[in-house]
């Protein structure tokens, strides 16, 4: 067995011991449906097929149990239950259901286990089918990691097909007519001679018989709204300012609640709120695990309470200076700071000789800022526990919520709510956690915790700090080697420790965007190190590959240019499989590459793998008297399948803005253990003024359906530092780009 069949095998082993807490399982139990959790409780005439659908006398409801952040999750999953349903946009309601382990993602197991995308092996699909019936077993519900259309494409589509069929066997069950001479159509089943029953009266029917379980599905030339530019579903209540997000929450009765947390992560030593609660509206002072809550009739009220407590603040549990926390990476370059030596193609020590090309790149921390402020409304009682709030880890909420309030999970009842943005932060819990400490000791009284704003920057878990060392060597006009070494905090064991879980074997996401790259470089290695001590980290929006993007792809482009090679030509003849060489191919066309360019112009090209997708970029840029202007971005990404081709490209062009807007101007900085920036203007986002145009491609070759939310994030740094560099020779091994540069 190979060094890595091994480490596969052995990391899986270890996982499942972790996760499933040592106790084997056999066929059955991975075979098993979960229960219906629709089921329970139905109204008379209700009826369920399966955990998505439930159709009553007065209406049909789809069941949507991915969080919604923004990124229409809601509108995807109908989509696809709907296009089988043969069900029109507004025949129906959605609701994100309650958490239940029948929701479990079946896509994330892909992206974890340690193989690239194009590796479909023996071990490979192994590890990946083991690691999914872990995932089964434990009911792991979860939104994130771009694995919510995989996750649904096909079973929401067989979940719809199962609703169709069982319907129209309701149909002939009233009518005597043979179920092969019914059609369905909008909403009914539909007889030969035209008549139209519709499913909420076909309901009571249907819920006496079992459900068609092998019900076909409906073949891609026959879809109706698959592949189809669609009016996204909650468009309208966002564009009039309609739509209820978390933060809109009212419970009657319900009181406001603002906390302060030690900004330094450690301990509060102790504090005096005499000023705060004799403040208009201030009804009690609570503590909460390493801070103080103010609680008052309303929020802004809870706001200046809070503020007005003085608090003595802990020190941190890591360096107190930005100094130190660079100094902590650059020492991790060691042997036993190596988490993993992920690839070591060819003879790379003979291959560097010569003219070695040597580089080290950096990544600061940087903030995930999303616009709604994180916030819950928590209700306790001796009966059970009730929270509204948006989030991705639905299950974990209630652990974590039941660990507080001393109830048993199942007796949390969690109400998701759509989220004014995420990018990984609501992954957190903190929030939710301060917020159920507060309401228990309250109970009965439903407590609304909103954070202010300087509050969630200060207590984000920031995306991890990094550096790169890199060599790499040209030989007759080619890219000969690269060895890189990667050393950054693992978010995944910072995340996840948090919840009181490990991560088993080494973290992919140290070096996600470099092992995996899709390129066949004769002697390539690459090495991981992890990097201890340092502030709490956590995923954001593409984890590792935003990192890893641009030490990968901005080095690779330095070995072309001592090559002499073309940046496009040579990637393409280094791209390993087809998916990349089609992306690298449409965005060299719709480019119009190697074009002849007037002076102070330039071209920069990219292309990260990130969970399974490939994306090409390529930006120009120009070199003005007052800096560099953006013109042009030209993004080609292969997905498999796109279900709905207008928030495919909505994707892609915002996640390149956040791409560029972070690559440019964003960074988290520590001063005396608490984080510098608190707020939009310190951290702030590409403006409307600098945004270029964005030509989006969807490169369709079948095969696995992916997601697009995060893979287009990691080429948007690296095509503009390669772009600059083409433009006025200066290399850009640093973020954010606005400390060499200036930009217009």
């Amino acid at each position: 067995m190979s060094k890595l069949g091994k480490i596969a095998r052995r990391s899986f082993l270890v996982g499942a011991a972790a996760f499933a807490g040592g106790i084997a399982f056999g066929t059955y139990m991975v075979r098993r449906p979960h229960a219906n959790p629709l089921a329970d409780g139905l109204d008379a005439g209700e009826v369920t097929f399966n955990p998505w659908v439930l159709i009553g006398p007065e209406r049909i409801t789809l069941i949507t149990p991915h969080a919604d952040l923004g990124q229409g999750a809601m509108h995807m999953q109908a989509t696809l239950l709907a296009e089988e349903m043969d069900l029109e946009p507004g025949q129906f309601d959605t609701d994100f259901g309650a958490p239940a382990a029948a929701y479990w993602n079946t896509a994330m197991a892909g992206d974890a286990a340690p193989f690239r995308s194009s590796d479909h092996g023996l071990m490979a699909r192994t590890t990946r089918g083991a690691m999914g019936a872990v995932f089964k077993i434990i009911g792991l519900q979860g939104t994130g990691g771009s694995s919510s259309t995989p996750d649904s494409f096909d079973k929401l589509r067989q979940a719809g097909a199962m609703a169709r069929e069982t319907l129209k066997l309701a149909a002939a069950q009233e009518t005597g007519i043979a179920v092969d001479r019914l059609a369905t159509d909008a909403g009914a089943v539909v007889l030969p001679d035209g008549t139209r029953l519709p499913y909420t009266g076909l309901a009571a029917t249907a819920a006496t018989l079992e459900p068609v379980e092998d019900a076909p599905l409906r073949q891609p030339s026959e879809w109706r709204l698959i592949g189809q530019p669609t009016e996204r579903m909650d468009i309208v209540a966002k564009s009039t300012g309609q739509q209820h997000y978390g933060i809109d929450t009212e419970i009657e009765g319900m009181v406001h609640a603002a906390v302060r947390i030690n900004p330094r992560r450690g301990a509060l030593n102790g504090y005096d709120a005499s000023t705060a609660e004799t403040m208009r509206g201030v009804q009690t002072v609570l503590e909460v695990t390493d801070g103080v809550a103010a609680i008052a009739d309303n929020t802004w009220r809870a706001f200046q309470a809070v503020n007005a407590i003085d608090c003595d603040w802990g020190p941190a549990p890591y360096p107190a200076e930005m100094d130190g926390h660079w100094a902590a990476v650059a020492s991790s370059f060691t042997d036993e700071r190596l988490d993993k030596e992920w690839r070591n193609d060819g003879d790379i020590d003979a291959a560097l000789t010569g003219d070695v090309i040597e580089a080290e790149y950096r990544a600061p921390y940087v903030a995930h800022q999303p616009l709604e402020p994180l916030n819950a409304v928590v209700r306790v009682t001796e009966a059970g526990v009730e929270v509204w709030t948006g989030h991705q880890m639905p299950r974990f909420l209630q652990q974590m919520v039941a660990g507080v309030t001393g109830h048993e999970p199942e007796q949390v009842t969690f109400h998701n709510q759509f989220a004014g943005g995420s990018f990984g932060h609501r992954l957190e819990f903190d929030h939710v956690v301060q917020a159920a400490e507060i309401a228990n000791q309250m109970r009965g009284t439903p407590v609304k915790l909103t954070y202010q704003r300087e509050e969630d920057f200060a207590h984000d878990f920031p995306r991890q700090i990094g550096m790169a060392r890199a060599r790499g060597a040209a030989a007759d006009g080619r890219v000969a080697a690269t060895d890189i070494q990667i050393a950054t905090v693992s978010s995944s064991r910072s995340q996840m420790g948090r919840l009181g879980q490990s991560v088993p074997g080494p973290d992919t996401q140290i070096p996600a965007g470099v092992w995996n790259a899709p390129y066949a470089i004769p002697s390539y290695r690459v090495r991981a190190y992890a990097v201890p001590g340092l502030a709490p980290t956590s995923s954001w929006r593409s984890v590792g590959a935003s990192t890893g993007g641009f030490f990968g792809e901005g080095f690779l482009d330095e070995v072309i240019h001592a090559a002499g090679a073309d940046p496009l030509q040579e990637r393409l003849r280094l791209a390993s499989n087809p998916r990349a060489r089609a992306v690298l191919e449409a965005v060299g066309e719709m480019s119009d590459w190697g074009r002849s360019l007037p002076e102070g112009r330039g071209l920069g090209l990219a292309m990260v793998e990130s969970f399974g997708v490939p994306v090409a970029e390529v930006i120009e840029v120009e070199a003005t008297d007052r800096g560099i202007r953006i013109h042009d971005v030209w993004a080609a990404a292969e997905v498999g399948t796109v279900v709905d081709p207008v928030n495919f490209e909505n994707h892609v062009q915002g996640a390149i803005v956040w791409g560029l807007g972070h690559a440019i101007n964003c960074e988290i900085t520590y001063s005396d253990g608490m984080a510098n920036q608190l707020n939009f203007d310190q951290h702030d986002g590409m403006r409307i003024w600098q945004a270029p145009r964005i030509a989006v491609r969807a490169v369709e070759l079948g095969g696995d359906v992916h997601g697009i939310g995060e893979p287009p994030v990691p080429p948007a740094a690296p095509a503009l530092a390669n772009a600059i560099f083409s433009a006025t020779g200066q290399r850009l091994r640093e973020m954010p780009f606005s400390k060499l540069v200036d930009f217009v």
